[in-house]
C-alpha cells in the first residue's frame, strides 16, 4: 500500500483492520442491539421516540470507535492530559451556564444532543491514571507522597461533579480511581486504610448528603415504608423482574412496562423491562455477553507490552464492568437507586458514546500493543 494509507511507520490501515478486535466490535453490536430490541418494545412497538434516536447514535459512534482505534495508542498517550484538561473545562462550563434537568445541572445544550461531560470525564480520569502509573516502579507505588498527584486526578472532577449534584457519577468515578491504583500495584494496606478512613467519614458526609440522596438511603433499607412515593421505582423493578419468571412473559408483553408502571423503563430500568419480557434465561444471557466482553478487554490488556496500554485497557473494562453491575444490582434493590444507565443499552447519547470511545481506545491498545511508549510521567 502506498504511503498515504500509513497511520505510523509500523502498520498501514489495512492491516490494522486485520488486526482489529473484531470478536470484540461483534460483542459491543450484539449488547447495543439488546438495547434496541428492549427500547423497541419500550414504546410498544414502535422505533420512535427511542430506539430510531439510539440507532443513530450508535452508528455514528461505530465510526468513531473505528477511528480511534486505528489511531496509535502513542498519540493517545500524548493526548493523554489535554484531554483531561479539556473534560475538566467542560466541568466547569456545566457549572457555570450547564443545562438543568430533573433538578440537577449536568448537561451542556449542543442542539442535537445534551452533552453530559461527567460520563466522559470518567474515561479521561482512567486515561490520565494510566498515563501517570505507565512509568511508575514498584517503590514508587509505596510511597504516598507519589499518589498525591493521583488523589489529585480524581478529586478535581469528583468535587465538580458533587456540584452538580450528581452523587452517583461520582462515586464511579472515585471508583474507577481506585481501580486504577489497584491495578497500578499500590499496596494493600494503603486499601484497608482508606476503607476505615471512608467508613470514619460517613456520619460526616450523610450531613452533606441532599435530601433527596439520603431518602434513597433510607429507601433502600426499607423500600415497603413507601411504596407509593420513594420506593416506588424499586417495588415496580422487583416486582417486573419477578414476574418475568424462567422464561418471561414475551416480547412486547410485559405487563408493568406497557401499563407504565415501571418507571424510566427506556433508560435507568431497562434491565428490568428485559428481564421482564425475557425472563431469567434472557436476563443470564446478558450477563453472560457482558461476561465475555470483560474477558476479551481483560485479554487485551494482558497482551499489551506497555503498561500504558494494559492500564488503560483493563481500567476502561473494570469502569465498563462497574457500570453494568451497579445499574443491574440497582434495579434489584441490592444498592440504593443511584442513577446510572446501563452502558450501550439504556437509551442515552452521551452515555452510549462515552461507551464506544471506551472502546476505541480498548481496541487502539489491542492494535498497537507492541508500541514503544517514552518511559516518563
Amino acid at each position: 500500500m502506498g504511503n498515504s494509507l500509513r497511520l505510523n511507520k509500523d502498520q498501514t490501515i489495512p492491516q490494522k483492520l486485520i488486526h482489529l478486535g473484531w470478536g470484540l466490535v461483534i460483542l459491543v453490536c450484539l449488547l447495543a442491539g439488546v438495547g434496541f430490541v428492549a427500547l423497541y418494545s419500550a414504546a410498544n412497538g414502535n422505533m420512535d421516540p427511542w430506539a430510531s434516536k439510539q440507532l443513530m447514535r450508535f452508528l455514528v459512534g461505530l465510526v468513531g470507535m473505528f477511528i480511534i482505534a486505528l489511531i496509535d495508542v502513542k498519540i493517545w498517550y500524548r493526548l493523554t492530559y489535554p484531554i483531561f484538561i479539556f473534560g475538566f473545562i467542560l466541568l466547569i462550563i456545566v457549572e457555570v451556564m450547564g443545562h438543568v434537568g430533573m433538578g440537577a445541572q449536568r448537561w451542556i445544550n449542543l442542539g442535537f444532543i445534551q452533552l453530559q461531560p461527567s460520563e466522559f470525564m470518567k474515561i479521561a480520569v482512567v486515561m490520565g491514571l494510566a498515563r501517570y502509573f505507565h512509568s511508575a516502579s514498584k517503590q514508587d507505588m509505596k510511597k504516598i507522597s507519589f499518589l498525591i498527584p493521583a488523589f489529585i486526578l480524581i478529586g478535581l472532577p469528583v468535587g465538580l461533579v458533587l456540584l452538580q449534584p450528581d452523587l452517583g457519577t461520582s462515586l464511579m468515578i472515585v471508583m474507577a480511581g481506585i481501580t486504577m491504583i489497584f491495578l497500578a500495584g499500590a499496596p494493600i494496606w494503603m486499601f484497608l486504610l482508606g476503607g476505615g478512613a471512608v467508613a470514619a467519614s460517613l456520619p460526616v458526609a450523610w450531613h452533606f448528603m441532599h435530601s433527596y440522596q439520603k431518602q434513597r438511603v433510607m429507601t433502600f433499607l426499607d423500600p415497603e415504608s413507601d411504596p407509593l412515593g420513594s420506593g416506588y421505582h424499586i417495588t415496580q423493578s422487583k416486582i417486573a423482574i419477578g414476574s418475568g419468571g424462567i422464561e418471561g412473559k414475551g416480547f412486547l408483553e410485559g405487563t408493568q412496562s406497557k401499563l407504565n408502571f415501571l418507571p424510566e423503563k427506556q433508560t435507568d430500568f431497562i434491565f428490568t423491562l428485559w428481564v421482564e419480557e425475557w425472563g431469567f434465561i434472557g436476563g443470564a444471557g446478558l450477563l453472560l455477553l457482558v461476561g465475555v466482553i470483560f474477558i476479551y478487554g481483560i485479554a487485551v490488556a494482558m497482551n499489551c507490552r506497555h503498561a500504558f496500554g494494559r492500564l488503560l485497557a483493563m481500567g476502561l473494562t473494570v469502569n465498563f464492568s462497574l457500570y453494568v453491575f451497579i445499574n443491574i444490582a440497582m434495579v434489584m434493590g441490592l444498592i440504593p437507586v443511584v442513577g446510572a444507565p446501563l452502558p450501550l443499552v439504556s437509551y442515552g447519547g452521551t452515555s452510549m458514546l462515552a461507551a464506544l470511545v471506551g472502546f476505541g481506545l480498548i481496541l487502539s491498545c489491542g492494535i498497537h500493543r507492541d508500541s514503544k511508549l517514552p518511559r516518563m510521567q
